[in-house]
């Protein structure tokens, strides 16, 4: 099996939690690893999150958007104000080759509040780039760290 974990990360609990998810899938196949990075990022977090909140799209760095080689793709986002970050936004927008693929959208969080809102928000728009099956992991930020809590939280979620 040949898996992508594409993801952003601003404070680094995304890249922990992506870590983990490697770590897991490399023990079933191949795993290619794509950290998004937004060029044009707010340095504040009220400007992050009310870019967040209206879906806005960042400038990324350039990435590999054609997913067809994959058989399983994970796609990772810290929850602002109830969306994506940015950069996830963008990528999502700009993603092919998504076609009867299985995906994980994993998500690590403050509150929790606008957590399902965010995945559903990043489910609807690769179903409609022909995704076919939907796994979700939630990684409280406060929880990221502990990596039993987190490898048990995967398993949960790719051994069902």
């Amino acid at each position: 099996m040949k898996s992508a974990i594409i993801y952003y990360t601003f404070g680094g609990n995304t890249r922990i939690a992506a870590e983990g998810l490697k770590e897991f899938l490399a023990k079933r196949g191949a795993v290619d690893v794509i950290e998004l990075s937004a060029l044009d990022e707010s340095q504040s977090f009220f400007g992050q999150c009310g870019r967040a909140f209206g879906h806005t799209k960042a400038k990324i760095a350039p990435v590999n958007a054609d997913l067809s080689g994959y058989d399983l793709v994970c796609f990772g986002t810290p929850v602002w104000a109830f969306g994506p970050a940015p950069a996830v936004n963008t990528y999502l927008d700009g993603c092919k080759g998504l076609g009867g693929k299985d995906v994980v959208l994993f998500a690590t969080y403050g509150s929790g509040a606008g957590k399902g809102r965010c995945l559903d928000y990043m489910q609807n728009i690769l179903g409609k780039k022909g995704a076919k099956k939907f796994s979700r992991l939630y990684i409280q930020q406060f929880k990221v760290k502990d990596r039993e809590f987190v490898s048990a939280e995967i398993r949960k979620v790719l051994d069902a």
